[in-house]
C-alpha cells in the first residue's frame, strides 16, 4: 500500500511522492515563544513527529525546517510590559519548549530557525514583492494586495472574490470573514522593537517570516508544510499568496494540518481553568510516556479530546506494551519455532504499516498491535511460543517504538532522559555555530552538574553518565 496523506489544498487523500528522489522537504511551523506550549500545541507538535519518523520508516529522508517565530505582536507587547528585551523574554519560553520536546522524545527537526536572525531576508523579499506591484505603503507600513493575486483563498477554499479593495489589517492574526490586505512590514510604533532597513525602521510581518525561512532553506517549492488547522487562515493562505507571487511556482505540494484538542470535551480557555502545559501535568504525577501517547494515538485528523481518564488509560496501554516486550526479552521459552508465529507477526506488521501508511492513521496501527499482543500472550500462555518466534515479535515491537516511543522509561539513573541529553546537545551545537559560546558553556555545565560528561570529538560529541 502506498503511502498517502490528506491534502488541506485539494481536500483529498493523494498519494505522496517527494519532487527529489527519497529527500522530502518539511517545514512546520514552531512556536511563538510568548508563553509555555500547551498540551494543543503539542498535539501538534506530537503529530509533526510522528510524520517524521514514519517518513523516514518508509525509506525518505529529511530535510526539514522549523520555525521558532521569537518577533510578533504578543511577543511584542509582554516583553514591553515586562521591560524586558525580545531576547530576553523569549529565552525562557524557547528554552521550556526543548524541554518539552525532549521530555515527550519529539525528535528536533534538522534545522530550527529564528525570525530575528532573517530580518535581512525578509526586507529583501518585501523589496521584491514591491518590485512586481504586489505591495503598497501607508503610514511606513508595507501591505500585500490581496486583489492582485487571483488564487487567494485555495487553501481555505473560502470565495474571497467580493473582498473590499484597500481594506487593511495590522494584527497577525484574524478570523476567515475578515480577509484583508495584510501587513508585510510595520513602522514602528512608540517604543517598540525594531530594526532599522531600506523598507524604514520597524519589523517584520509575522505572515513573511515563514515564506522568507521556509524557501531559504528548503528552496522555491516545499513537499510539506504542516500544522495546527488554526494556521490555515489565515496564515498559510498568506504564506501561499507571498511566496507564489515571489516565485511564479506552486509554494507547497502537499498541506497537512492537525484537528484542534479538546479538554474534557471541551474548548480550551483560561476562563475554564483547562489550558495545560506539559509542566502541570507532570506535576500532578502523570508521565511524559502517556502524554505522549495520548496525544499520538487519535489519529490527527480527529479532534482530540484530552480527559485525565485518557491519561489513566494510555498509562494502563503502555503497560501492557512494556509488560509484552519484558515477557520477550526475560521468559524462557521452549526451544524450536512455533506454528505460525512468523505468520503472526508479519500480518500484525502489515496491519500496522498499512494504518499508518493511510494518513498516519494511529488508531489502526495501534489496534493491530495490541491484537498482536493479545494473540501472542494466548500462544505464549499455551505453550506455543517457542525461542525461534522471539526474533519476529521483537521487531514487530522494536518497528512500533520506532515511531511511538513509548516503551522504555524515560527517566535514567542520572536522572534525565536520554532524549533531553541529545537535545541539549543539539542546542549546544547550534549555539557554538552562532557563536553563542557562553551558552554553549552554559549548556555543559548544567549536564555536569547533573552527571553527565560531554566529550568532543571529530566524529562529534560524545556523552556519559558519572
Amino acid at each position: 500500500m502506498a503511502l498517502r496523506f490528506y491534502n488541506t489544498l485539494s481536500q483529498q487523500v493523494e498519494e505522496f511522492h517527494p519532487l527529489e528522489s527519497n529527500i522530502v522537504r518539511m517545514y512546520t511551523c514552531g512556536p511563538t515563544v510568548y508563553n509555555y506550549a500547551h498540551i494543543g500545541n503539542l498535539r501538534t507538535f506530537t503529530f509533526e513527529d510522528v510524520l517524521r519518523r514514519w517518513l523516514r520508516y518508509r525509506g525518505y529522508r529529511l530535510d526539514h525546517v522549523m520555525n521558532i517565530t521569537d518577533v510578533e505582536d504578543k511577543i511584542i507587547r509582554n516583553a514591553m510590559a515586562q521591560g524586558k528585551s525580545l531576547q530576553e523574554y523569549t529565552a525562557v519560553y524557547e528554552e521550556a519548549f526543548f524541554e518539552d520536546m525532549a521530555k515527550l522524545r519529539l525528535e528536533r527537526p534538522e534545522r530550527i530557525v529564528r525570525a530575528t536572525e532573517h530580518i535581512s531576508d525578509m526586507v529583501a523579499a518585501v523589496e521584491r514583492l514591491s518590485e512586481k506591484s504586489y505591495t503598497y505603503q501607508s503610514d511606513g507600513s508595507t501591505y500585500f494586495r490581496i486583489a492582485k493575486f487571483p488564487d487567494y483563498g485555495k487553501l481555505s477554499h473560502t470565495d474571497f472574490s467580493g473582498i473590499r479593495a484597500g481594506a487593511r489589517v495590522d494584527v497577525d492574526e484574524y478570523d476567515k470573514a475578515d480577509a484583508r490586505d495584510f501587513v508585510l512590514w510595520k513602522a514602528r510604533k512608540e517604543n517598540e522593537p525594531a530594526w532599522e532597513t531600506s523598507l524604514g525602521s520597524g519589523r517584520p510581518g509575522w505572515h513573511i517570516e515563514c515564506s522568507v525561512m521556509s524557501m531559504k532553506y528548503l528552496g522555491e517549492t516545499l513537499d510539506i508544510h504542516a500544522g495546527g488547522v488554526d494556521l490555515i487562515f489565515p496564515h498559510h493562505e498568506n504564506e501561499i499568496a507571498q511566496s507564489e507571487s515571489l516565485t511564479g511556482k506552486q509554494f507547497v505540494r502537499y498541506w497537512l494540518h492537525a484537528e484542534h484538542l479538546l479538554v474534557e470535551s471541551q474548548k480550551m480557555a483560561k476562563s475554564l481553568g483547562n489550558i495545560y502545559t506539559l509542566g502541570e501535568l507532570m506535576e500532578q504525577g502523570y508521565q511524559p510516556e502517556a502524554i505522549r501517547y495520548l496525544l499520538a494515538s487519535v489519529p490527527y485528523r480527529k479532534k482530540l479530546n484530552f480527559t485525565f481518564d485518557g491519561l489513566k488509560s494510555a498509562a494502563t496501554s503502555i503497560e501492557r506494551l512494556r509488560n509484552f516486550n519484558t515477557r520477550l526479552e526475560t521468559e524462557n521459552f521452549p526451544e524450536g519455532v512455533g506454528a505460525g508465529g512468523d505468520e503472526r507477526a508479519a500480518r500484525a506488521l502489515n496491519e500496522f504499516e498499512n494504518g499508518m501508511d493511510d494518513d498516519l492513521n494511529t488508531a489502526a496501527a495501534l489496534a493491530a498491535v495490541f491484537e498482536y499482543i493479545r494473540d501472542t500472550n494466548s500462544t505464549m500462555d499455551a505453550g506455543g511460543f517457542r525461542k525461534g518466534d522471539v526474533a519476529s515479535a521483537q521487531d514487530v515491537m522494536q518497528r512500533f517504538d520506532s515511531v511511538f516511543d513509548v516503551l522504555h522509561p524515560g527517566e535514567q539513573a542520572g536522572g534525565i532522559p536520554d532524549a533531553e541529553i541529545e537535545a541539549l546537545i543539539e542546542e549546544r551545537i547550534q549555539a557554538k555555530k552562532s557563536r553563542n559560546f557562553a551558552r554553549a558553556d552554559q549548556i555543559r555545565a548544567g549536564l555536569v552538574e547533573r552527571g553527565i560528561v560531554l566529550e568532543d570529538t571529530k566524529e562529534g560529541t560524545r556523552w556519559k553518565r558519572k
